[in-house]
């Protein structure tokens, strides 16, 4: 007897473009209530993957699978009304305000006004740009556009949350605020996959995460069990040091100076010097 489907399943995914692999032999399989962080380095098919799970685009090889039915098999209004990708890159010309950027988010869902009004409102809250709402989108600046892109994929109202590098043109604030509200989602129920380059910001929101190399899966699991002086310096080049950050995940630490002394850092877990990492604090 089987149980139901795994809630997104990819199963040895490829993508190839002119005789080169981007993605290769990817399995993934991700649950609601769950915040999967995709790490490496630039080229290494991040972003790829995210578009395969998003299904704009179709494997080379392998399936992906989305409440166990393909997601090149459904139609695009019904994936949207499951799904909501913000995109790495984003460009609108036209004289849109950001609510009514916002309000895009609500195009797939057949509800009352009213209701479109409650979520767009509630979705501009959410990531603290209500203040923006009567902007001109194209005047916004970086960080300010990406939080109001934010709030425009959260009125989707999705059950998966695809995000690729949404912490660019953030401030270290507002970086951590965007994932505290990815946690939150998850919290909720949602599902959330990001593209990330910050080690430590994955480690510290992110309950998995998948690093990738050269397109093909290099680990995947818990940061404590993937985020190693090791694997760091084997996937990304970087010598560097692991902590442990109050919170008690792990904290990396760069060393690149040891690289030109020839000197190697040490590898090992170990609890930071009291008073270097201090917690966080909230008043």
């Amino acid at each position: 007897m089987g149980g139901d489907p795994p809630f997104l399943e990819v199963v040895k995914v490829g993508y190839e473009v002119d005789g080169r692999w981007l993605v290769r032999a990817v399995d993934l399989t991700v649950e609601p209530g769950t915040f999967t962080a995709l790490l490496g380095p630039n080229g290494a098919g991040k972003t790829t993957l995210l578009r395969l799970i998003s299904g704009e685009l179709t494997p080379s090889q392998g399936d992906v699978a989305l409440r166990g039915a393909p997601v090149s098999a459904r139609r695009p209004e019904d994936l949207a009304r499951i799904r909501a990708l913000l995109q790495q890159r984003r460009h609108l010309a036209f004289p849109f305000t950001a609510e009514e950027v916002v309000r895009l988010g609500r195009h797939p869902h057949r509800t009352p006004g009213t209701r479109h009004d409650e979520v767009v409102n509630g979705s501009l809250d959410r990531v603290g740009a209500r203040s923006l709402a009567p902007r001109i989108y194209p005047t916004l600046s970086g960080g300010e556009a990406t939080r109001v892109d934010l709030a425009r994929v959260l009125a989707q109202e999705p059950a998966l949350l695809l995000l690729d590098e949404p912490t660019n043109h953030l401030d270290p604030r507002h970086q951590h605020e965007m994932l505290e509200i990815c946690s939150a989602l998850t919290a909720e129920g949602c599902a959330v996959v990001a593209v990330l380059h910050d080690l430590n910001l994955a480690a510290l929101h992110a309950h998995r995460v998948l690093i990738l190399s050269q397109g093909e899966p290099a680990a995947l699991g818990a940061p404590r069990e993937v985020l190693t002086a090791q694997r760091i310096e084997e996937v990304f080049g970087l010598p560097c040091q692991i902590w442990e950050h109050p919170s008690g995940c792990p904290w990396v630490v760069p060393c690149p100076a040891l690289r030109r002394l020839g000197r190697r850092p040490p590898g090992p877990l170990h609890p930071s010097p009291r008073g270097v990492l201090a917690p966080h604090s909230r008043s």
